[in-house]
């Protein structure tokens, strides 16, 4: 059964790939011409038949929905059915999250054109934000797939930092070239994520920032480390917390959050001290905490149908987990005291 699954993969694979060009060419040839506000009633549309045609990425997205909230425990499987179908409330939740997605894909589009004026034209950083990232050259800035996550590297740039982020292979090799082409339109450098690791640690040494998404499963022999993410194991990537210790920069957690007019604004959610980041478990739990506080208040501004609690961790993963936790709260207690 197992193996008859794995065949169905390429095919799929293969049949879906010409729709994903077809995607992503008109993106860049229509999106990026589209006046800003036009652009968002075409990806609302855009979205709107994604969510009615993706049947399991709304199976998936209840499931992370009801997790946030604290309907489902965190023993339960992913792959179990839902015992209740989504509420009208959930479902307005589900339709946002799509609706999120889509307009941030299409601002990447937009601004494959033009991307710095109209980067500066959609959003902007709260003061406390852009004071930290005056203060602070180099720094590693850590979001995760919440707001409009694209713009947030962007105008970090745009503030006079040189930018370095990482993007995953999305399709065909020549379709991440694509889509890399259009995020490095604005003239931040972005690293394929196969083998980024030298490239990251050098760049942080000639003054690059560096813009690290942490939302995302990362296997512990790639570099990832198990923390609680909305009470679950969830094994995540630990570089923002190796480079800001190897590189003696602190870390700024921020996110761009949508507003009602269509634009965006960077707020700080965290600010960690590089030596903070040399316990790097710690440093990384408590970068997926500030995330987890704006996500369990916006959840509509996170991209829900992503599987995020897939993994299960061995018997040993679980234990290490459960004791750094138990040694985090025995050193909390005493600072308290």
């Amino acid at each position: 059964m197992k193996k008859r699954r794995l065949r169905k993969k390429p095919i799929k694979r293969g049949l879906r790939r010409p729709f994903e060009w077809l995607g992503i060419l008109l993106g860049m040839a229509v999106f990026s011409s589209l006046p800003h506000g036009l652009l968002f009633r075409v990806c609302d549309f855009v979205s709107a038949v994604m969510y009615f045609f993706d049947r399991a990425g709304r199976s998936v997205a209840l499931f992370n929905l009801r997790v946030i909230e604290g309907v489902y425990p965190a023993d339960r499987d992913i792959k179990a059915p839902h015992e209740t179908p989504p509420t009208r409330r959930e479902k307005l939740i589900l339709r946002r999250s799509y609706r999120n997605m889509a307009r941030t894909v299409g601002h990447l589009f937009w601004t494959s054109r033009k991307a710095g004026p109209r980067a500066r034209s959609v959003a902007d950083f709260d003061s406390n934000c852009r004071g930290i990232l005056a203060a602070n050259k180099p720094i590693v800035t850590v979001s995760g797939h919440l707001g409009c996550w694209e713009v947030l590297s962007q105008l970090v740039h745009l503030e006079g930092h040189k930018m370095m982020s990482v993007a995953k292979d999305v399709g065909s090799p020549a379709m991440t070239r694509l889509l890399m082409r259009s995020r490095k339109s604005i003239g931040q450098e972005i690293v394929p994520a196969e083998g980024a690791f030298r490239v990251l640690m050098q760049g942080l040494r000639d003054g690059y920032d560096l813009g690290l998404l942490v939302d995302q499963v990362v296997k512990a022999k790639e570099g990832g480390v198990w923390v609680r993410f909305f009470g679950r194991p969830m094994p995540v990537s630990a570089a923002p917390a190796f480079f800001a210790a190897k590189g003696k920069v602190p870390i700024i957690v921020a996110w761009s959050r949508p507003l009602k007019d269509g634009t965006y604004r960077c707020d700080r959610l965290d600010l960690i001290p590089s030596e903070s980041a040399r316990d790097v478990w710690g440093c990384t739990q408590r970068c997926l905490a500030a995330l987890e506080r704006v996500i369990r208040r916006h959840p509509s501004c996170w991209v829900l149908n992503y599987r995020y609690f897939r993994k299960v961790p061995s018997a040993a993963e679980l234990a290490q987990l459960e004791d750094r936790e138990a040694k985090a709260r025995v050193q909390k207690g005493m600072k308290v005291a």
